[in-house]
């Protein structure tokens, strides 16, 4: 297997691991156990695990669109994926409060409002 092939099954890995646990804080959530020791524990290594894949995932943007190399061949339909999940997993976690709170246009309609 390439370290290419590699690379995309880790992130894929680390994917993996991140749903389980943002499924395990869902159940929290719903069983209204959220102040729990162990829920406290998943919260921080789905945080953890979070960064880790945003980190993998602007490697391999980085890797596959350098200028400097035609890397494009190797985007199939995983790579795909990915840079699809990747694309909303930013947007899911953005700050967007910060965007909305200091943008002007954003504070003329809520003067208007």
């Amino acid at each position: 297997m390439k370290r290419y092939d590699l690379y995309i099954t880790f992130i894929f890995l680390v994917k993996l691991i991140f749903l389980f646990l943002a499924i395990t804080h869902l159940y929290f959530t719903i069983k209204h156990k959220t102040d729990s020791e162990m829920d406290k524990k998943v919260l921080y290594w789905k945080e953890k695990i979070e960064f880790i894949f945003i980190i993998l995932m602007s490697c391999l943007l980085i890797y596959l669109f350098n200028p400097r190399s035609n890397r494009v061949v190797l985007i199939d339909n995983e790579t795909k994926v990915l840079l699809f999940l990747f694309g909303i997993i930013v947007l899911i976690t953005a700050k967007w409060n910060i965007f909305i709170k200091e943008n002007q246009i954003f504070k003329y309609f809520q003067s208007i409002v």
